[in-house]
C-alpha cells in the first residue's frame, strides 16, 4: 500500500502542472483560479478535519498560519500559474523541484548551518541545470517572457521555502492538530491573497470559465492535486517518515515532462533535457545526507523480507 500511494502521488503532482497550463491555456485568469482552489481545497479538507475531531477552530484565527499561507501558496503558486503562461509546464515542474536546493542555501546564509561537502557540489550540480535549462532562450529575444516566466517560478520556490523554514516551529507548536489541518488553514489563507490579487489585477469572464477546459482542470486541481495529494502525502509521513514521500520531487518533474511532451506537443531541446537531468541530480546529491539513511533502511528491510 506504501509504494502504491508512493507512486500515486507521484503521478498527481506531476500532473498537476500540465492542469494548470490547460487552465491557463483556456484563458482563465491564473491568479482567480489558484485563489478557487486552493480557497476551496483548504476548506473542504478543514471542515473534514474538525469533523473528526483533529482540528479546532481556533487555528483559523493565528497569524502564523496566515504567514505560512502568504508565502508558501500564495507567494508560490501566483507566481506559478503566472508563468505558466509562458513556460512549459514540465520545465516549470523541473524549477519547482529546485526547493529543497533553495531551503539549503538558505540554511547556510541565513542560519548560518555549514552544508557538508556532497551538499554543497549538489548545490552547485543543481544550479549549473537551471542555467543549462535557461540556456536556449538567453540569446533569443522573443524568448524575454519565457526566460522572466522561469525567474518567477524560481522566486516562488524561495517564497515557499522561506514559509517552510518559519513552518517547522509553527508545527510543533500546535502539534495537538493534524498537519492536515494547519496545511488547509494555510491554503485558505493563501487562496484569499490570490483571490484578492485577482481582483485588482484581473477580469473574470464567465465564457472562459465554464468550459470543460476551464472547469475540468480546477476541479482535478481541487479534489486531485490538493485534497488527494496532500492528503496521500501526510499518510505517508504518518507510515514512514518525512525524507521518503518528499523523493516525488525527484520523480515528478520527470512525469511532468513526458505527460507534456506526449499530450500536449510541448517541445524540449537537448540543452535543456540535459539542464532538466542536472538538476534532478545535483538535488539528489544535495539530500543525499537524508537519503542515505533512508536507502540504506530499505534494502536491509529487502534483505529480512528476502531472508524470511
Amino acid at each position: 500500500m506504501i509504494i502504491f500511494n508512493y507512486s500515486l502521488i507521484c503521478l498527481i503532482f506531476g500532473t498537476t502542472f500540465l492542469a494548470i497550463r490547460i487552465g491557463v491555456d483556456a484563458s482563465v485568469p491564473p491568479f482567480f483560479s489558484a485563489g478557487v482552489r486552493f480557497l476551496a481545497a483548504g476548506a473542504i479538507l478543514f471542515l473534514f478535519m474538525i469533523g473528526r475531531g483533529k482540528a479546532n477552530w481556533r487555528l483559523l484565527w493565528r497569524k502564523e498560519f496566515a504567514i505560512i499561507g502568504a508565502c508558501m501558496t500564495f507567494g508560490t503558486f501566483s507566481a506559478l500559474y503566472w508563468a505558466e503562461q509562458f513556460v512549459e509546464s514540465g520545465i516549470a515542474a523541473v524549477l519547482s523541484a529546485t526547493g529543497p536546493l533553495i531551503i539549503l542555501v538558505l540554511q547556510a546564509l541565513v542560519l548560518r548551518q555549514r552544508p557538508s561537502r556532497i551538499t554543497a557540489i549538489g548545490c552547485l550540480v543543481g544550479f549549473t541545470g537551471i542555467v543549462l535549462i535557461m540556456l536556449p532562450s538567453l540569446t533569443v529575444s522573443s524568448g524575454t517572457k519565457w526566460l522572466i516566466g522561469c525567474a518567477a517560478i524560481l522566486v516562488g520556490e524561495l517564497a515557499y521555502c522561506v514559509g517552510t523554514l518559519y513552518s517547522k516551529p509553527v508545527t510543533q507548536r500546535y502539534s495537538k492538530e493534524s498537519p492536515i489541518a494547519h496545511n488547509a488553514v494555510q491554503m485558505m489563507y493563501g487562496g484569499l491573497l490570490l483571490l484578492l490579487l485577482s481582483a485588482f489585477t484581473e477580469h473574470v469572464r464567465a465564457e472562459s470559465l465554464f468550459t470543460w477546459k476551464g472547469l475540468g482542470p480546477l476541479f482535478y486541481l481541487i479534489v486531485i492535486g490538493s485534497m488527494v495529494g496532500h492528503s496521500l502525502f501526510y499518510w505517508l509521513v504518518s507510515k514512514t517518515n518525512p525524507v521518503f514521500p518528499s523523493t516525488w520531487l525527484y520523480v515528478s518533474p520527470i512525469i511532468a515532462l513526458a505527460i507534456g511532451a506526449l499530450f500536449y506537443g510541448e517541445s524540449l531541446t537537448w540543452l535543456s533535457l540535459a539542464g532538466v537531468l542536472t538538476v534532478i541530480i545535483g538535488t539528489i546529491l544535495a539530500n543525499a545526507s537524508s537519503l542515505g539513511p533512508l536507502l540504506r533502511k530499505r534494502t536491509e528491510a529487502l534483505y529480512e523480507a528476502r531472508d524470511f
